[in-house]
């Protein structure tokens, strides 16, 4: 972590600490279904206030487009953050001006409160120069845990980190390391597992992950597509067949860069997708005319699961299958549960994260036996796709 400033040595007491959270937890009639982020969160929250900081939490929630909302205040994170954090935290009503203002003036060294949405002002998202200077007026010294929201370029990301002293937090930090150590810096052979629904949505993903990994497993819709392109048929299934010509480029350059794509050699097929409907298991060329490819069938997991094997680093985005429907969570299942195996042994670091992957891996019963598992959708996809995030680029030493 020697790239970016960190907490270790940092001097915060006494100093009043804007810190950037991501609180954006699902609530359901004006209370929190799930506290994970909350609880992630927790620990820099507490040992900012253990040194004896001023603790000025924010974040943003929903998307209130720039206006205030009620429905998307943050006044019922409250009493979570204070019970993850294990101690009380205030509350003020607005993140800027004379309510923020006064609520910071209010703390004592170790205090902590929790300023209200950041979305509810337009300047937040254009990352407007005024709107920062409201913010900047709160703090001595900026503070980002919030890797999930690191692709964005809004004010509380970017702008605020360019006027104040700017370091991570321990989530950010945690997840930078574990990013890091699983593509910037891997331990080789590198490995892949890509899921999900299109080719599309996923070129510039593949696109820089055929130049890093030694081998590429591909599962889900997309899977289809690069298999229609080469010649299968494949019944009825969900496939971009117009993307063709794309999914040649990218196996080029796979083949270029030394990456091995894996595809399925078997699949579970069946009429339609839905729960309980009679299934097959068939031969990837023998896939009938009237039925849809919705997993990857045991041989291709075990062919997967054995090259994973020769591997060191593996990097997991996205389900092999539709895994909301049994029993098409098949696949998905039992290559995590060999990948979690894996990591188990203490032969390969397993990273996960982004869309889909984090409810698959706590499907399949997996997710605290990978390495590092990110919350971070969009940051995390965006990472994989090799782009700099703003809120991460800011942080560096």
């Amino acid at each position: 972590m020697a790239d970016y400033r960190t907490l270790d040595g940092a001097d915060v007491a006494g100093k009043r600490v804007l810190l950037r959270l991501d609180l954006n937890v699902p609530m359901k009639d004006g209370a929190v279904t799930d506290a994970t982020r909350i609880e992630r969160a927790a620990p820099t929250v507490a040992e900012l206030a253990e040194k004896g900081a001023k603790v000025v939490v924010v974040s943003h929630y929903g998307r209130p487009k720039g206006k205030p909302n009620a429905g998307m205040s943050l006044k019922p994170i409250v009493e979570p953050l204070s019970a993850a954090v294990g101690r009380p935290v205030a509350f003020a009503e607005d993140c800027i001006g004379a309510a923020a203002e006064s609520a910071v003036a209010k703390l004592g060294d170790g205090d902590v409160v929790l300023l209200e949405n950041l979305r509810f002002h337009a300047g937040e998202e254009a990352n407007d120069p005024a709107f920062v200077a409201g913010l900047v007026k709160l703090a001595d010294l900026y503070v980002n845990d919030a890797f999930s929201a690191a692709h964005r370029a809004h004010g509380s990301i970017d702008g605020v980190a360019r006027k104040l002293p700017a370091i991570a937090g321990r989530l950010m930090e945690a997840e930078l390391k574990a990013l890091t150590r699983a593509l910037e810096r891997p331990e080789r052979p590198v490995a892949a597992v890509v899921g999900g629904a299109k080719v599309s949505t996923k070129l510039d993903l593949l696109g820089n992950l055929v130049s890093r990994v030694d081998v590429l497993a591909i599962g889900g819709g997309m899977a289809n597509t690069f298999l229609h392109a080469g010649g299968v048929e494949i019944g009825k299934s969900l496939a971009e067949r117009d993307l063709a010509d794309t999914v040649k480029e990218i196996q080029a350059k796979a083949e270029s860069a030394g990456c091995d794509i894996l595809l399925a050699v078997d699949a579970v097929v069946a009429d339609t997708l839905a729960a309980g409907v009679e299934t097959q298991t068939v031969d990837i060329l023998d896939v009938p005319a009237d039925k849809m490819i919705l997993d990857v069938g045991p041989k291709t997991v075990a062919a997967i699961a054995k090259r994973l094997e020769d591997c060191k680093t593996l990097v997991w985005n996205g389900p092999v299958g539709a895994f909301e429907t049994a029993p098409f969570d098949a696949g998905t299942n039992a290559l995590a549960k060999a990948a979690a195996d894996l990591t188990d042994r203490g032969q390969i670091l397993s990273v996960a994260g982004g869309g889909d992957t984090v409810a698959a891996l706590a499907h399949a019963g997996v997710i605290d036996r990978f390495s590092y598992v990110s919350t971070a959708g969009g940051a995390f996809l965006e990472w994989l796709e090799g782009k700099d995030l703003p809120g991460v680029a800011v942080l560096k030493a």
